[in-house]
């Protein structure tokens, strides 16, 4: 006679939840709190004075707004914002994927030391690459008393506000390319010369249609910070109204000599130009999202 094996049955058993589910499951009192925390701190930090930035802007009417905004100073300082920000983001951007390329697809002695110098704006003060700079090349800098024989102005000049935006900001490209090329791989671009595609080829047909949306999105942060530097531009520029002020430190001016409604007219500037780029950060996470396949979903 064989045995009959009977199995455990679960009726009447009350099945636990998975760790993973139960680990999450808060009481809803929690999840509103943490949402009232969170909700209150973007309205104190974020959209009051975002509020208060507008408000002042247009305070006295639109009349003075539009004084403040088309003043030969203000026009000067947003014409060398631009030209700041439209050297250093493409700069950037080749510095960002070469960088990111390299890192990402080979592997070689110093790498460890590559990243960290890649790493190195996010931990100096913008205020100390200024002095840097100072130092290199002032009057009594390194290279001081040869730009001063033939001539050449670096410091106080477009030259020197161009160079320490690019200091600040080149890690932007790069530091958002590196994991996404790491996390892609190289076998794609194997693939392709195995089939005999060239180097160049293989970039622009391969690399560069898998990372065009995380380059995207690391050239409009790039954007942003170059616009709204003040630290490190604040140091090199020497402050010559109508000649080297940047946006930021137009406003600064204008504040500093109570003029606040030109000053906040100045700043919704920049905001506009802040919240305009948060649209199109979103935009582009929207798209990579939508870009990706079910399968890179799951993992």
């Amino acid at each position: 006679m064989s045995a009959i094996s009977v199995q455990p049955t679960t009726v009447g058993r009350r099945i636990e939840p998975p760790l993973s589910l139960a680990a999450t499951t808060e009481p809803r009192w929690i999840r509103y709190t943490l949402m009232l925390i969170a909700f209150g701190f973007l309205t104190l930090f974020l959209f009051v004075p975002l509020v208060a930035v507008f408000t002042e802007a247009f305070k006295k009417g639109w009349q003075v707004y539009l004084e403040s905004v088309t003043d030969p100073d203000a026009l000067s300082a947003i014409r060398l914002t631009l030209i700041a920000a439209g050297i250093s983001v493409p700069l950037n951007l080749v510095f960002g994927v070469a960088a990111a390329w390299t890192i990402a697809k080979f592997e070689f002695r110093g790498k460890s030391v590559l990243l960290t110098l890649i790493d190195l704006p996010f931990s100096v003060s913008p205020v100390i690459s200024g002095l840097i700079y100072v130092l290199l090349f002032g009057a009594q800098g390194w290279f001081g008393e040869w730009l001063r024989d033939h001539d050449i102005k670096i410091l106080f000049a477009v030259p020197g506000i161009v160079l320490a935006t690019i200091f600040v900001t080149f890690p932007f490209v790069a530091r958002e390319l590196i994991p996404l090329m790491q996390s892609q791989g190289s076998e794609e671009e194997e693939a392709a010369l195995v089939l005999g595609a060239s180097g160049w080829q293989t970039f622009w047909h391969v690399t560069l249609p898998n990372i065009k949306w995380g380059l995207l999105y690391g050239v409009i942060l790039c954007n942003a910070r170059a616009m709204g530097e003040f630290g490190a531009v604040s140091v090199v520029s020497g402050h010559i109204r109508g000649e080297t002020n940047t946006m930021p430190l137009q406003v600064e001016i204008l504040y500093n000599e109570y003029n606040f409604a030109a000053a906040f007219a100045v700043a919704s500037l920049l905001t506009l130009l802040a919240l305009l780029t948060l649209a199109l950060k979103a935009l582009v996470e929207w798209r990579t999202n939508e870009s990706q396949t079910p399968l890179d979903q799951v993992h």
